[in-house]
C-alpha cells in the first residue's frame, strides 16, 4: 500500500501546467487511454455530467485563431458561470506569485505591460498544443454538475501525465463561451466550462522551467475534537 501511495504523490509531483507544447499530434489510441481513466472519477448520483469535444489537425488551428481574434479584440468577455468576485489573503498572493514565476521563467520584466499582454494571449493560442478539450457540463445541473467536472479534469492531467503526455487545465477559454460553443457546434444546454491544453511538453522552453508552491497539509486542515 505504501508503494501504491508514493507512486501516486510522485505522479502527482511531477504533473505541471505545460505553456509551450510542440507540434506533434497525439495517436488517438492515447488521447482514448487518457479519458478511459480519467471516467473513473466519482459525481454526485454517479450522473458523470463531463462531455469532452477534442480537436485536432485543422479543427485546433481554427479554434485557436478564431480565440486569438477574440482575445486581441474588444469582444465582450462571457462566461457561462460567473468569474471568483474576487481573492484576497492567501489566495491572491498564490496567485500573485505563479504570475511573477512565470514572468520570471520568461524573462518579462512586471512593468512590461506591452509583454505581459502578450504572454496572457498565449493562453488563446493554447500554448501552440496540437489538442484543446473543451468541458462542458449539463446547464441543469449548475455548479454540482461543474464540481464534479473539476474532478474530471484533474483525473485527465494525472492520466495524461502516466502517459507522459503534459497538459495544462484554461479557465480562460470559457470567458467566450459563446464563440466556443458556436465554434464547435456545441448545444445551449451545456455549460462550457474550461479546456485542456494537451500534447507533447517542449522541454527547452523556458515557460515549461518552474513549478508553483503547494501549501501543507497543515495548513488545509481544521481538526475538529
Amino acid at each position: 500500500m505504501t508503494e501504491t501511495y508514493d507512486a501516486f504523490c510522485d505522479l502527482l509531483r511531477a504533473r505541471y501546467s505545460c505553456r509551450a507544447f510542440r507540434p506533434d499530434p497525439l495517436p488517438e489510441a492515447t488521447i482514448t487511454q487518457i479519458v478511459s481513466a480519467a471516467r473513473h472519477v466519482p459525481s454526485w448520483c454517479n450522473a458523470q455530467p463531463w462531455q469532452l469535444t477534442i480537436t485536432r489537425d485543422d479543427a485546433t488551428e481554427r479554434f485557436r485563431t478564431a480565440l486569438l481574434d477574440a482575445a486581441s479584440s474588444d469582444a465582450p468577455v462571457e462566461p457561462d458561470l460567473p468569474w471568483p468576485t474576487g481573492y484576497s489573503g492567501a489566495y491572491a498572493e498564490r496567485r500573485r506569485t505563479c504570475g511573477f514565476q512565470l514572468y520570471d521563467a520568461v524573462g518579462i520584466e512586471k512593468s512590461d505591460r506591452a509583454a505581459r499582454k502578450a504572454q496572457m494571449l498565449r493562453n488563446f493560442a493554447l500554448f501552440d498544443a496540437p489538442h484543446v478539450a473543451i468541458v462542458t457540463s449539463p446547464a441543469e445541473l449548475g455548479p454540482y454538475g461543474a464540481m464534479d467536472c473539476g474532478g474530471f479534469v484533474t483525473a485527465f492531467t494525472l492520466a495524461a501525465t502516466a502517459l507522459g503526455v503534459a497538459s495544462i487545465p484554461q479557465a480562460a477559454i470559457a470567458s467566450y463561451a459563446p464563440l466556443v460553443r458556436d465554434h464547435l457546434g456545441l448545444p445551449d444546454d451545456r455549460l462550457v466550462l474550461c479546456a485542456i491544453s494537451f500534447g507533447y511538453a517542449d522541454p527547452d522552453h523556458p515557460a515549461n522551467g518552474f513549478r508553483t508552491e503547494r501549501a501543507t497539509a497543515e495548513a488545509i486542515i481544521y481538526w475538529k475534537d
